[in-house]
């Protein structure tokens, strides 16, 4: 008979599994605009956030002064709709260019 703790972690795996494809697991497809930075293959939102980050560090666009301000290139110009948006500010609007 299975302890309580091992019934625990069997209906903890078994909830993770069916979670694989919810949530910020759920694979989204970047427009056209964000698919410039992150790649156009349906991606979890998750991979999408961090692969603009891995942009926005190796072009280095954080304000030197602020590093919660990212200043948009020409391609996050497009994602973004201006020349600097915070860190914050940044999920909304890659959220406004992603679809389930």
């Amino acid at each position: 008979m299975a302890t309580a703790k091992q019934e625990a972690g069997a209906k903890k795996a078994a909830t993770k599994q069916t979670n694989e494809g919810t949530g910020i697991h759920a694979p989204v497809q970047p427009s056209e605009e964000l698919g410039a930075i992150v790649g156009n293959d349906k991606l979890p939102r998750s991979q999408v956030i961090s692969k603009v980050w891995d942009y926005i560090k190796s072009n280095n666009l954080q304000n030197p002064e602020n590093k919660r301000e990212i200043l948009a290139d020409d391609n996050l110009k497009k994602v973004f709709g201006k020349d600097k948006a915070t860190m914050f500010e940044m999920n909304k609007f890659i959220s406004a260019h992603l679809k389930k």
